[in-house]
């Protein structure tokens, strides 16, 4: 735009000086046919007109460009201010938190080890742990806040002691979370649920010369999984208080044995606060869109490894090897609407633990904790279920659980009942990462999925 501006008050100028050059003097044939007093007086008005008339033009050019330079200013002032209002809508679209926690808790007694049978003599039954966790969430009023119920999210880092350092460690972990509100008790009091999943480094995990008597985990790295039921109190603008009830599970998921897990119960207590928690005041709520109700299909591939045990004569023994697990599901879903999709799904799975049989050579617990085992063929270990799945949708992650059975099969193991518990965590609009895990029975350990998956047919509206 300004080269064009540029280019005409050029243009203007040298049309003006051009014409200057014509018009300063009279032409040479008229000034030989007047007389002397004629010609000088034709002369003097002529240059007279001419001076008039290049005043004119300059003052024409002059304002021209002034005015060019205003709608030039103008404009860029307008482009500038829509730029940062878009910067400013895009800095708003989140609020950012920082927060502390510090949760006791009761661990259930659920093996020997932490019964008394460690080399301390002596119960393992509390836990204490320090968290430290940044969030954010949809700015207030908007239309993504309004339908997830103020859902937020992040990730955190926490410190844990189970008073026995020498044969546990003192583990490290972290974590996802999410949570959001389930109903408004007050004003500025509400009752919240929030998930966390990470990983613990750390752990001291059983020897058989070092640390013999920890049969309850033989990994330095373990699973976390918590569930959490909360009060949120609002304090201050920015200024959040949180009290609750914690229920928190520990596991390697079968990828090393021993696998007892660690359970617990109890308080958790801490402060948030809010950074950007002015916006709150500048924004008006917006209008949620529809939501298409429409079937979707999650089509996931995932595989893991895992160990496992096997009892023989009321002893536990492991086996010596680790055994992959591919599979893949195909989950035609309706979408009841943001929050909530349900359907069914056609599993296939190969597990290279199913059906092993005992080789002739086994080796105690007290001596070795392995054994040998054959594997019973290719068509013995693949297996083709159905189940029922549900998820509960929430901004960046879904939730899911599945109950099914196999339908296709050759019998032994692999006659089951199964039970998953997913989560989704979206790459794109379509396109996720799929960490889940497998019981049989709802109490035997069955692996771990770890893939990735992509939805078709997606017609949930996009969150801005």
């Amino acid at each position: 735009m300004m080269h064009r501006l540029i280019i005409r008050y050029f243009s203007a100028a040298a049309g003006l000086l051009w014409f200057g050059s014509i018009v300063a003097a009279p032409p040479a044939q008229l000034a030989d046919s007047l007389s002397r007093e004629q010609s000088d007086s034709y002369t003097e008005g002529y240059r007279a007109g001419y001076d008039d008339g290049f005043k004119a033009g300059y003052r024409a050019a002059q304002t021209f460009a002034k005015d060019s330079s205003t709608q030039w200013t103008a404009r860029s002032e307008a482009a500038s201010m829509s730029q940062n209002k878009a910067q400013e809508s895009r800095a708003s679209r989140y609020l950012h938190s920082l927060g502390a926690e510090f949760r006791p808790e009761y661990i259930f007694p659920t093996n020997p080890f932490l019964k008394g049978a460690n080399a301390a003599a002596r119960p393992i039954n509390r836990s204490l742990s320090g968290h430290l966790r940044y969030s954010f969430r949809y700015r207030p009023g908007s239309s993504a806040d309004r339908i997830y119920g103020g859902a937020y999210q992040g990730v955190g880092i926490a410190w844990y002691d189970f008073g026995n350092t020498r044969e546990l460690g003192s583990p490290v972990a972290v974590y996802l979370f999410q949570g959001a509100r389930i109903a408004r008790l007050a004003p500025r009091l509400s009752l919240d649920y929030e998930w966390n999943l990470g990983l613990s480094f750390g752990w001291k995990p059983y020897d058989e010369l070092h640390n013999p008597e920890n049969v309850m985990t033989g990994s330095r790295l373990n699973a976390l999984v918590n569930i959490d039921l909360l009060l949120n109190w609002q304090l201050h603008r920015s200024v959040h208080l949180t009290a609750g009830i914690a229920l928190t599970h520990f596991s390697n998921g079968n990828t090393k044995f021993p696998n007892a897990g660690l359970n617990s119960l109890g308080l958790r207590a801490g402060v948030t606060y809010d950074f950007n928690s002015r916006v709150k005041k500048e924004l008006r709520e917006e209008i949620c869109p529809a939501f298409p109700r429409h079937v979707s299909y999650d089509l996931t591939l995932f595989g893991s490894w895992r160990r496992r045990g096997i009892e023989i004569d009321g002893g536990q023994y492991a086996v010596a090897d680790a055994f992959p697990v591919v599979g893949i599901s195909f989950a035609p879903m309706y979408n009841f609407g943001y929050k909530f999709r349900a359907g069914v799904s056609l599993d296939g799975v190969y597990d290279g633990s199913t059906n092993v049989v005992l080789a002739d050579q086994i080796v105690g617990v007290g001596d070795s904790p392995e054994i040998i085992v054959e594997n019973p063929g290719f068509d013995r270990q693949i297996a083709l279920g159905l189940s029922a799945r549900a998820e509960f949708v929430m901004p960046h992650f879904s939730v899911g659980i599945g109950l099914g059975g196999n339908v296709l099969h050759k019998g032994g193991e692999l006659k089951a009942f199964y039970q998953m518990l997913t989560l989704k965590l979206a790459m794109t609009h379509s396109s996720y990462l799929h960490i889940g895990y497998s019981l049989r029975d709802f109490h035997l350990p069955n692996f771990l999925m770890l893939g990735v998956g992509y939805r078709f047919n997606n017609r949930t509206p996009r969150q801005r």
